[in-house]
Formats: structure tokens, sequence, C-alpha cells
């Protein structure tokens, strides 16, 4: 698992890595998969490309991994991409909707996140359809993430006729967005959609406040909303999309679960991050389970395509039941 540990998104990295070592510390602890204990390798990225590149060599040809799991960021995916084209090695439920892994992808693939362009369309449905905004401008993070997320955006809105009235850019892993909050406020948008992490984003919100520029606001579910809205020092009008629901308000078998395993692990406040960490764990497990040791790469992936047929309660989570094509987009309001 290559993560951010360190740097301004690696509260991100912490709590996804939390959520499933709960959860394979449990696995072993009751004899593992068939016989055999999970070992989960975690190195730290920094949310870095080149550093993510490096990890992951070192995972393939140092450690001999079965699979790269948990990875954070579309562009730490998108670097690695080469090697996994290459190889074909699993890479096993990204911290990513980026299209390059869910439409058509060239690597050996497995997600749970719904795509950015599930989460693009929720919002614009919120903004335009449920709130009649039609000055909307952006807040994009300079990278490959931005880009992606930023074109699911478009897309939406050219669904209802509309276009960015601005778009605005800042540095990834920086908190440098004063000249995008220059642009955005003269640009007279209503709402901002945001594409980042939860520290620039946070810095943006309240530093408009303190301007008197008071948009409606969304937010795509890699922010983290529970530490975004953590730190926003004044009431807001902003929307996270999420792509798992919130564990404390929901009774599903795989809730209850989390939180006894959260509660012995002496977590006091589990979240979203946490959850999703945990049910990457869970899924892989209930795959992995299901083939014979040594573990091979096609029986996992082939047991993981259909995991969401095999397991009722992991499909209620993830899969939406008036369109399968689609996941369940959950909101949480600020």
């Amino acid at each position: 698992m290559s993560t951010a540990l360190t740097g301004p998104a690696k509260q991100i990295g912490e709590q996804l890595y939390l959520g499933s070592n709960i959860y394979f510390n449990k696995l072993n602890k009751n004899g593992g998969i068939n016989g055999a204990h999970v070992e989960l390798i975690v190195a730290d990225d920094g949310y870095e490309p080149k550093r993510a590149v490096s990890n992951t060599r070192h995972f393939i040809y140092r450690d001999k991994v079965d699979a790269l799991f948990g990875a954070m960021g579309t562009p730490t995916s998108f670097a690695v991409l080469p090697i996994l084209e290459q190889l074909q090695i699993p890479y096993l439920m990204p911290y990513s909707g980026a299209k390059f892994l869910h439409y058509q992808p060239t690597i050996n693939v497995f997600n749970i996140r719904a795509s950015y362009d599930d989460e693009a369309d929720e919002q614009i449905k919120y903004l335009v359809e449920e709130n009649n905004h039609t000055r909307i401008g952006f807040l994009i993070q300079a990278d490959e993430f931005g880009l992606v997320v930023e074109s699911g955006l478009r897309e939406s809105l050219a669904k209802h006729n509309l276009k960015p009235v601005k778009v605005a850019r800042y540095q990834r892993n920086s908190n440098e967005i004063m000249s995008a909050l220059e642009i955005l406020k003269a640009s007279g948008a209503t709402a901002i959609c945001l594409v980042g992490t939860y520290k620039p984003l946070s810095e943006f919100i309240n530093s408009a406040h303190e301007q008197q520029f008071m948009p409606d606001y969304t937010s795509i579910s890699f922010a983290s909303s529970n530490d975004l809205f953590a730190r926003l020092k004044y009431s807001s009008k902003l929307m996270a999309t999420e792509v798992v629901p919130n564990p404390n308000k929901c009774d599903a078998y795989w809730c209850t679960e989390f939180l006894k395993d959260m509660a012995a692990a002496q977590i006091n406040t589990p979240n979203r991050l946490h959850f999703e960490g945990y049910i990457n764990a869970m899924v892989f497990s209930a795959a992995a389970q299901r083939c014979p040791q040594p573990l091979q790469h096609d029986c996992l992936m082939q047991r993981l395509n259909i995991i969401f047929s095999e397991d009722k309660q992991v499909n209620a989570l993830f899969v939406n039941k008036t369109d399968k094509n689609k996941h369940i987009i959950y909101r949480s309001v600020f």
C-alpha cells in the first residue's frame, strides 16, 4: 500500500490504512485466509507520483507482493500505469475515481469507489437542478486528478447547456489559493465545485468568507469531508459527494461490524475513510478466501469481479438498485 503518511494529505492515507489494518488484524487472529496470514506492507509516498513509482517498484521486485492495495490518488496511479500495464499485477481498490481506472482500463484493476463522473453528475444535479445555480466556477488541483474531475464536471454541466464561468487552479500539496480566490471572486460565481484535498479547500472557504465571498460549494469525496468540515471556521453551505455511507448512521451489516471492530481497537471517532479502508480489506479477503493457495492473480481477479453478485451485504452498500452500472453516491453536508 503506497499512500500519503506525511504531507498535507496525510490524514487521508493514515485513516485508510488504519481501517484496512484493523480488518486484517482481526482476520489474522481468526486464522487468516485459508491458513495464510495477510501482511499489509505500507510505504509513504506523500501523495507525490515519483515516490509512488519508487514504492511500487520496491513492492513488486523486492517484496514480491501478491497485489498492490489501496493506493492513494490519481496522479500517483497515473504515474505507475506503465509498470502495471507491463506486469498486470492486481491493482486493488485505489483511492481514485479516475476514468483511466474505470473505463476500459489497460491494467488489472478492481474498483470499489464510484467514478468521478458519477460524483460530478451528483454535484451538478445538486447545484443546477436543486439550487438553481447557473454561474458555477471550479477550483481545481493542477494535476491529473484535477484534470479528470474537471472533465467530468464539464460534461455534467454541458448536459444543462452550461459551462464554468471560471476555472482557477492551485498546485498539489500546497495551500497557495489566494490568486485562485481572487479569480473566482471576480468571476461572479454563485457556486464553486472544489477539487482537491482538505487543507487547501478549507483554506479557500475560510479566506473567501473573510472577504465576504460566500458562494455555495461542492466537493469531491477524495478531499475527505470529515477533515475538511473540521477545518471550517464559519458557517458555510458545502455538499460533499461520498462513495461509502456514514457508518455512524447506517444499520447495514457491515456498518455494524465495522463499528464493533473499531470500538475493540479503541478508535473513538470512526469515519468514512476508516470505513472505506475496512471495506477494501474485507472485499479483498472475501475474494481471496475463494481461491486456493498459493494465491493466483487470475483467480483473485475473477472472484473480485463477481463479489457484488456473491455478497448481497456488500452489494447493498455500493450498487445502485435502479442502475446496476452505477454506484450509489451518498452526500454529506456542512
